[in-house]
């Protein structure tokens, strides 16, 4: 009987532990990714600066073959959006910047509207022709305890898929020169 109050009570000083943790730990995140392609941003802006290019090198399929996307009327441009449902689960992404020379901006929203984040893909031009792509995402998780530790988690998770996507980008706007 002393064993089982001994092991309950280190059950209970654990849950309070993680709980009081959960508490400090932060609810926002970014995650950022950067690659070098050797091209200008304009090249690069046909790959993702349209929607219906996308399937030529983002890695979400590649992880999760059950998602089905659907574009909306727009696909290029301020406004351009597109949702998806999968195993993984669902999301939609618009548009909320578009610029060949820059980049582009969209808002994402995850779990029918559960998670709001912003994302995007920024072009800076180098010598030589050459363009780093930077493809960030920030949003906040909002609940205390199980939201902060989700954000310990962003950054592997959504980062290696990001590492993925930049790879799969260059390669593709790299083949076409």
């Amino acid at each position: 009987m002393k064993i089982l109050k001994t092991l309950l009570s280190v059950i209970v000083v654990i849950i309070i532990v993680v709980v009081v943790i959960g508490l400090f730990l932060p609810t926002s995140y970014t995650v950022e990714r950067s690659i070098v392609i050797d091209a200008p941003p304009a090249q690069i802006h046909k790959y993702v600066g349209d929607l219906n290019q996308w399937d030529a090198w983002e890695p979400w399929k590649e992880g999760d073959p059950s998602i089905i996307v659907t574009r909306g009327e727009k696909t290029k441009g301020v406004g351009a959006s597109q949702s998806w449902v999968g195993d993984s689960g669902d999301g939609a992404l618009t548009f909320t910047k578009d610029s060949a020379d820059e980049g582009i901006e969209y808002d994402l929203v995850f779990d029918d509207g559960t998670y709001v984040c912003q994302s995007a893909m920024i072009y800076d031009p180098l010598e030589d022709g050459e363009t780093k792509v930077t493809w960030t995402m920030a949003g906040d998780m909002g609940t205390p305890v199980v939201g902060g530790y989700f954000v310990l988690m962003m950054d592997s998770m959504v980062g290696k898929m990001f590492d993925k996507g930049l790879a799969n980008l260059k390669n593709t706007v790299e083949e076409e020169s």
